[in-house]
């Protein structure tokens, strides 16, 4: 273990480092060349590929004839609230067996897996390496669609994801999908003073409360859009039984929190998993400064996001939330609304051929079988591979629930990465011999 944390140290440490916040294009160049050295360093054929926004990272190599597309992202969600990380988000530090930094579990440590493994792969492997995930992948996609032929495999392995627990590996045969919206309120031309306009000026903070309490049932949890779940999946009850014992007890203990609010009728997983959801993800407007200020502002707005399940479509979704935020938007207000992204849900056969050889690979590494699990989380282009490629996709998640992604002090616990990554190798070996063709 320890010969494993400093080959972790020295060569993750390495592209941890390196700020890549798509959302803010901050370091995308240098971090795809990072990625693209250290490819070319496993002998791999290496290119950075400009004109679909970030550079895209794909390289490829190995022997054998069984073609594996290992998909990663090398770009990372913003690290604020900095005051709140224990060590800086993008210095590297190690804890107690665990590497904290922006990016550690989502995804570049997940990404550093794949990488250690892919040394003496007795299969083909291409590398498909991006730096727009945390953003929706907008160019991704047109890049999928205009490579197909380069991109050809067998079969796609993704690591993005997490367990459902400490020492339990995970299958993951399910993503939500998600549809993300930012929606504006336009009142007067210019901010007013609240004495003097106060009682006649429309105030679109008022009126954006106004419409947030119009999106959901307070009582039942159920989004309150026109046909919202009219193409949402029900879950057979034998997927179900799939599904590890839910701990709601131990979930309310992880938030801090008394009760798990949610679409009334449905247990906690069923709620993270495979129900649809709709969550303001920020809102502003008028002052926020120290102190007081009277001010009734020109404009207020909130960003919303919707996790969708099969058969929802983003598109559909989209145009249905914004009828109706126009149908219920009060008089004396202009609304705008923008959509930022999405991406479709996903869901494959738990027990197709390359998830039973994945299934049999983590049971030798961790010495139990793996759990069969569904995702809360998006990763847009998933669906958008296996539509392109024909190919099945095996869902490998190395992290854990408590590794704060998106927020401050995000982790990976380095175990999970050696046992990822012994997990992966033995995964290409039962592909490359004769019974796993």
């Amino acid at each position: 273990m320890e010969a494993f944390l400093e080959e972790a140290r020295t060569l993750l440490a390495e592209l941890v480092a390196l700020p890549t916040v798509s959302a803010e294009g901050r370091a995308l160049a240098e971090g795809a060349a990072k990625v693209a050295e250290v490819l070319e360093g496993l002998g791999l054929e290496a290119a950075l590929h400009e004109g679909y926004g970030p550079p895209v990272v794909f390289a490829q190599g190995g022997v054998g004839e069984r073609t594996l597309l290992l998909y990663n992202h090398y770009d990372v969600q913003p690290p604020d609230p900095l005051e709140l990380w224990e060590s800086p988000p993008f210095s590297p530090t190690v804890r107690e067996g665990r590497l904290y930094a922006r990016g550690a579990s989502d995804d570049k440590g997940q990404l550093f897996a794949h990488l250690l493994a892919a040394e003496g792969a007795p299969v083909n492997l291409k590398f498909l390496v991006e730096g727009e995930e945390e953003v929706g992948s907008p160019h991704l996609l047109p890049f999928v669609r205009a490579n197909r032929e380069r991109l050809a495999a067998d079969l796609v392995l993704v690591s993005d994801g997490a367990m459902v627990a400490p020492h339990t590996p995970t299958l993951t045969y399910g993503l939500r999908g998600l549809c993300y919206l930012e929606v504006r309120l336009l009142g007067a031309r210019r901010d007013l003073h609240s004495g003097a306009f106060g009682g006649v000026a429309p105030n679109p903070i008022q009126a954006l409360g106004w419409l947030l309490a119009r999106l959901k049932d307070e009582r039942t949890g159920r989004v309150l859009i026109p046909g919202f779940y009219e193409k949402v999946r029900p879950v057979p009850e034998e997927e179900k039984a799939l599904w590890p014992e839910p701990d709601e007890e131990a979930l309310r203990r992880e938030l801090g929190v008394e009760v798990l609010p949610g679409e009334e009728g449905y247990t906690a997983l069923e709620r993270l998993w495979a129900r649809p959801t709709l969550d303001p993800n920020g809102v502003w407007g008028g002052y926020q400064g120290e102190g007081s200020k009277t001010v009734i502002p020109a404009e207020a707005g909130m960003k919303l996001s919707m996790r969708l399940v099969p058969d929802q479509d983003p598109e559909e979704v989209a145009e249905r939330a914004e009828a109706y935020l126009r149908e219920v938007c009060p008089p004396g207000y202009r609304l705008e609304v923008r959509r930022l992204h999405g991406g479709r849900p996903f869901l494959t056969d738990p027990f197709s051929p390359p998830m039973r050889l994945m299934a049999r690979a983590l049971e030798e590494v961790w010495g139990r079988p793996p759990v069969y699990a569904r995702e809360g989380g998006t990763i847009p282009v998933v669906a958008e591979l296996k539509e392109a490629l024909s190919a099945p996709v095996v869902l490998l998640g190395l992290g854990l629930p408590d590794d704060n992604l998106h927020a401050p002090n995000e982790k990976l616990d380095l175990v999970n990465l050696e046992r990822g990554t012994a997990a992966i190798r033995r995964f290409y070996e039962l592909l490359a011999a004769p019974s796993g063709r």
